[in-house]
This record gives C-alpha cells, structure tokens and sequence, in this order.
C-alpha cells in the first residue's frame, strides 16, 4: 500500500493525552505520515484543570495553507478535531479544496457536544457551520448528542435501534455520506458504535467500562482515522478504535491518580497489530 500523508486540524493541549498530543502518536503508530496544523495551543485541555493558559491560532491558519500550497505540499487525508469557531471551519473548507489530492479523504469528527449540551462557547450559528462542514465529509464521527443537534432530532439517553436508525438516517438525509455513530448503548453493561458505510448498517458493540475517562473521543477518532487511511473498511476500523480504547481504559484504571487523560502509549503495539492483520 502506498505510504500516506494526512492533515489533522485541532488544537494542542499540552498537557492532558487529548486533541493534537493523541492525534498524532496514534496515527503515525497506524503507519500513517501525520502533519498537523493547531487551531489553538493550551497549556492544558479544560475539564477540571484551573487558569489553563490558551493562544488562538485563527489568524496563522491562512498564511500556513498559503506555504503549503506554494510548496506545492498536498495530503491524501483531512481529519478534524476540535475547532473553536465558524471561521476556523470556513479554513478547513479552504483547506481541503487547495491542499487537498481530489482523491482525498475527509474525515470530520464533529466535536462540539456531549450528554445532551453544547460545549461552552458553541451556539446554533456553529452547529449549522459543522452540519455544512459534515456534508463535505467522506466519514463522520459525531456522538448521539451531535447527531441530534446536527439533525434537529431530541435528544435521548434511552432508547432502542429504531432510534439509532433515525439519526443515521436524517443524517443521510442533510448529505452526510459515511456515519460512524458513538456511544450508542441498548443496555447498561454494554457500548456500541453504529455505522453506516457505502448503503450498508452495521453494529459493534463491546462491555461498557466503568470508569469514565478524558480525551477517550479523541483516542477513538484517531484509531479509526488511521485505520481507514490504511485501508479498512469503516466497520473494521471501528472495531479496532473501539478494542484499543477499552484497552486503554482499563489501563488508565490501574492506577486511580491518573484522572486527566487515557494512558493510551502502553496499548499502541496492539493498535499496530490491529491495523496491520
């Protein structure tokens, strides 16, 4: 297989094992070549850490892409994480339709809400801007809480696959073309992901760890990118993302201290031997 080169757009907390410090050791372990282009630089990511430091890297993004382009610097894949604003998804867009091979993939992991809410700081005017940005999209990774706000579907926390359905289904309909569905639960010991690839459903599902860990989406997401790059199809990939973060978890779960991240370094060989069976 030809060696690949992606593009991950998100931000660098630099402490915390989420966005660009987990994006880019897990794709390059798939055996991808990973460049990455930061929205935003933290001292640390946000949940629970106090008077974190935050450099909004808005402005650099065009001048970044400009250099590329008269580099004549170009990527087989675009994956996107965490953006902080409507103008930075406009960028992404840029992006992908002057640095990008017309074969491109383009995955977006719609990272903007959880348990039924919206991240601080994002609004309705920044879910239409992700809905427009998904629909360019070769794959999708959004969570049950942005599936509904991506398509106007209430939010539940019980349901059964009638319900699943539906949001697959109503995300096809705003042109969403390939959905990896996360979360997706049916009882309570057990977590699934629902997805739909080239007009075919498909359900993975795996025992519901206990413990609840930080930066486990973004772990996800960059398993299943680096996968799919190498060649899976996005059932395979998202069994082998969903097996390494269960491994990852109980992980993290031995040793009760370690409460701001994923310890996702020490299960990286069986990532890498996933991907490469």
């Amino acid at each position: 297989m030809a060696y690949k080169k992606i593009l991950t757009v998100q931000d660098i907390s630099c402490v915390g094992q989420c966005s660009l410090t987990v994006a880019l050791p897990v794709i390059s372990a798939c055996g991808v070549e990973t460049c990455v282009l930061p929205s935003a630089v933290l001292s640390t990511h946000t949940a629970e850490f106090k008077g974190f430091t935050f450099r909004d890297l808005t402005e650099d993004i065009p001048s970044i892409k400009n250099h590329w382009k008269s580099e004549g610097i170009s990527f087989d894949a675009l994956y996107t994480g965490y953006l902080g604003s409507t103008k930075q998804i406009d960028y992404v867009l840029d992006i992908y339709s002057e640095v990008c091979k017309k074969d491109s993939l383009f995955i977006v992991d719609p990272a903007m809400a959880d348990n039924g809410k919206l991240y601080v700081g994002f609004d309705m005017e920044f879910v239409a801007a992700m809905k427009k940005l998904c629909t360019k999209a070769s794959y999708i990774l959004p969570n049950i809480t942005e599936a509904c706000l991506l398509t106007g579907i209430p939010y539940k926390t019980e349901y059964d696959r009638s319900y699943i359905q539906k949001l697959i289904s109503s995300l096809l309909e705003i042109g969403c073309k390939n959905i990896i569905l996360s979360g997706v639960a049916y009882s309570r010991d057990k977590m699934g992901v629902a997805v739909y690839e080239n007009g075919k459903f498909s359900y993975y599902e795996h025992d519901r760890e206990d413990r609840v860990c930080h930066g486990t989406g973004d772990i996800y997401a960059s398993a299943f990118v680096g996968a799919v790059v190498r060649g899976k199809t996005a059932c395979d990939a998202a069994r082998i993302a969903a097996d390494y973060v269960v491994e990852c978890i109980k992980k993290t779960a031995e040793e009760d201290n370690h409460w701001y991240g994923v310890k996702f370094e020490p299960s990286l060989i069986k990532l890498i031997e996933a991907v490469n069976e």
